[in-house]
């Protein structure tokens, strides 16, 4: 029976769950999940990703909870679990993961809409994959500043330039990597890209990394960019690798 009031903990699968066409059944949302605009604004929020007002949820007498286990607490997701509420917990740490639990997402909630969303994105992938191993470019991606941290070898983002034509630089660590800048040095990265989330960087991040002994900075490869191309999985992913795919191959 497909479930008729949803809550989710996740921005980047609430935008999903309107784009599958069952965005009328999402009662719940995080503050963080501000997409579709116009349309999710009417949704009541539950709190944060990270501290998610669990009572709020079961207030809301979801019979679907929507989590992700890299953006939501373990203990908010068996709090809610204990509470009798069923929850669809996803693990991505591949696009390839990240097409599966989004295909089985769409499965749970039986979405009407869930072939348009996902073939573009399957198109899009299997193009890429299907380039090989062509020419790559060594990139580093902070994610946090003071100190600086950037992304491990087995973090969704870590794939996502992999198949768009990057070589991680931190991709000898895993998770989440305290770096600093004079190791960016030493890692001699052809590509800097700068998000805008989770960490705000902005224009003024620009100087600091310009001064920097790398060619990123010599050959003028050190882009601001929006942090959902990295890290959202949903509709935008064909978009966002198509996008990321032409920055780094360029």
């Amino acid at each position: 029976m497909e479930p008729e009031r949803i809550v989710s903990l996740v921005p980047s699968l609430t935008e999903a769950l309107f784009a599958f066409g069952v965005g009328a059944r999402v009662v719940g949302r995080t503050r963080y999940c501000t997409q579709p605009p116009g349309r999710v604004g009417r949704v009541a929020k539950v709190g944060g990703t990270k501290k998610v007002d669990v009572g709020r949820v079961l207030g809301l007498e979801p019979d679907l909870v929507v989590a992700v286990r890299e953006e939501n607490t373990r203990e908010d997701i068996e709090e809610i679990r204990e509470a009798g509420m069923p929850v669809f917990v996803g693990a991505p740490e591949t696009v390839e993961d990240a097409l599966g639990m989004l295909r089985e997402l769409a499965r749970w909630v039986e979405a009407p809409e869930a072939e348009a969303v996902l073939d573009p994105i399957e198109r899009v992938y299997g193009r890429l994959r299907g380039a090989g191993a062509g020419e790559t470019r060594r990139c580093f991606v902070p994610i946090w500043k003071g100190p600086y941290m950037s992304v491990g070898s087995d973090t969704y983002v870590h794939d996502v330039l992999k198949v768009c034509g990057g070589e991680n630089v931190c991709g000898g660590s895993t998770r989440y990597p305290v770096v600093a800048l004079e190791e960016v040095e030493a890692l001699k990265p052809e590509v800097v890209l700068l998000p805008d989330e989770p960490y705000p960087f902005s224009a003024e991040d620009l100087a600091e990394f310009y001064a920097l002994d790398i060619p990123a900075a010599r050959e003028d490869r050190i882009h601001l960019v929006d942090g959902k191309l990295l890290t959202w999985y949903g509709p935008r992913m064909a978009s966002s690798l198509s996008q990321l795919s032409a920055l780094l191959r360029s």
